[in-house]
């Protein structure tokens, strides 16, 4: 397993090693020991996958606040993504910067997102299938999203004009937010 760091503190890359030959191949998705041997410990307690069907469908920038945040471990079983991770961390010194990672069932590329950031991500071709790990149980309570569009954080998506949900376009600018993590 190798691990990337980003722009980022504490975002990272992961790439597995993947084993193949004419029949196919082989990877370790996850494995908690190598995790904790590049100092990342995390504790996964929840699977999530979703489906996009179209090209240009933009699904973000989510995350939930208080005690219900989450990190996740991110990947693409099908198709390819442009995942975006933004640090909503008021005091770091990354605060409102983003950082773009192509993940896609080509290069098996994973994206560890750690608590305090919002995510998202547009799907590059038709039929994705997104996974990802929680190091926390989803809240519906505690759900939240900032505007996928908004000029502070102007994340270049590089997409003209996305496939949204009504919520993802109802979502508040990050000024207007109840966004509470700190740094």
């Amino acid at each position: 397993m190798n691990v990337i760091k980003t722009e980022i503190e504490g975002v990272f890359i992961i790439e597995p090693k993947v084993f193949g030959d004419k029949r196919g191949y082989f990877y370790e998705s996850y494995s908690a020991r190598k995790f904790k041997e590049h100092g990342l410990d995390y504790t996964f307690v929840q699977d999530n996958q979703s489906f996009s069907a179209l090209k240009g469908t933009l699904r973000g920038i989510h995350f939930q606040k208080g005690d219900a945040a989450q990190a996740k471990l991110v990947r693409v079983n099908k198709g390819a993504v442009l995942d975006v991770a933004v640090d909503l961390r008021k005091g770091s010194p990354t605060y409102k910067k983003w950082v773009a990672v192509e993940l896609s069932e080509e290069n098996k590329r994973q994206l560890l997102i750690p608590r305090g950031f919002g995510h998202g991500f547009v799907t590059l071709t038709d039929d994705v299938e997104f996974l990802y790990k929680a190091d926390n149980y989803y809240n519906a309570e505690q759900d939240r999203s900032i505007l996928w569009c908004d000029e502070e954080i102007a994340v270049n998506w590089q997409v003209e004009n996305p496939i949204i949900s009504d919520k993802d376009a109802a979502a508040p600018k990050l000024s207007d937010s109840d966004v509470d993590f700190k740094y």
